[in-house]
């Protein structure tokens, strides 16, 4: 907090929240795997898990759950009153299309899809994957069927299905609010923590697609004029990572989640999987290595 430039940034009252988010999700972080570690050593004692214990009474909702929830209420009532006084709420002057705010942000809590919209064509960014979100969250109670870790924490119990909740959660949605809160500036370029937003920053970007790499600079040929031909390689990938990755890590890697799951919710499940990791692999790629698109279908308005 000690650099102008990242302090200017932290305490605009825009990103105030994104703040105390962060502090919050850390907090609560460390405190669940702590339980979830303290519960596992109990376990291979041969004891009960903690809440076991704790819950052996029975409690009513009322008046014990409905008396905590209104302590809850009253206090962030306060804290909403106090920073409503302390901060000026951001307001802005009415909306000008002679002149656009830049950069340009969505609210906070759409700026993982904004981020989004660098490394995917709008349609996947903005239509499929936010889609594929809601539609995953709905699913997890059909497709992890597990009993364990009900009512209680754990990790050891849970690996790999806490691994990829935290995945999905830290990496793939706090960090894309971070990364687009403090560190996408004007014209949305990136802008390192304490690295002055300069308005007239022009960072040029030669992005290519895979068409380009496969036809012009392997084979040294002109790009084919049908489009089929042109975007084949990249067809071909696209098909290997959607329809034969699943069975080979069915033998492989997620045997024992295939075994489980039977062949229909292991087909959700990986499905899923794989379009979660697309993104960290195209992000990667885009920053790496210039990479734009796998398939460039601009004659009928498709990439991906």
């Amino acid at each position: 907090m000690i650099d102008p430039n990242f302090r200017l940034i932290v305490v605009k009252a825009d990103n105030i929240p994104i703040a105390f988010m962060l502090f919050i999700v850390g907090f609560f972080l460390w405190l669940s795997l702590r339980q979830a570690f303290a519960n596992d050593e109990r376990i291979a004692k041969g004891l009960p898990p903690a809440e076991a214990v704790e819950t052996k009474d029975k409690l009513m909702v009322w008046p014990h759950l409905v008396y905590t929830e209104f302590i809850c209420l009253i206090l962030l009532t306060v804290v909403l009153i106090v920073w409503s006084i302390l901060i000026q709420a951001p307001i802005e002057e009415p909306a000008n299309p002679t002149n656009s705010p830049n950069p340009s942000k969505a609210p906070w809590y759409f700026l993982g899809l904004q981020e989004m919209l660098v490394y995917f064509d709008p349609w996947m960014a903005g239509v499929v994957l936010p889609g594929l979100i809601i539609v995953g969250l709905m699913a997890i109670p059909y497709i992890d069927t597990n009993p364990k870790g009900n009512g209680y924490y754990t990790f050891a119990e849970r690996k790999w299905e806490v691994g990829i909740f935290l995945f999905g959660f830290i990496i793939l949605w706090i960090l894309l609010v971070v990364a687009g809160t403090f560190l996408r500036g004007p014209n949305w370029n990136f802008f390192g923590p304490y690295q002055y937003w300069d308005i007239h920053k022009v960072e040029p970007l030669v992005n290519i697609h895979l068409s380009e790499i496969f036809w012009v600079r392997l084979l040294h040929r002109a790009l084919p004029s049908f489009w089929l031909v042109r975007e084949l390689p990249g067809i071909l990938i696209a098909l290997f990572y959607v329809a034969a990755l699943p069975p080979i890590l069915a033998r492989t890697l997620l045997k024992r989640f295939y075994d489980r799951l039977g062949f229909a919710r292991y087909s959700v499940f990986v499905f899923l999987l794989l379009m979660m990791m697309s993104l960290p692999i195209k992000m990667y790629l885009r920053w790496a290595f210039n990479f734009k698109y796998l398939v460039n279908l601009s004659e009928f308005f498709f990439n991906i």
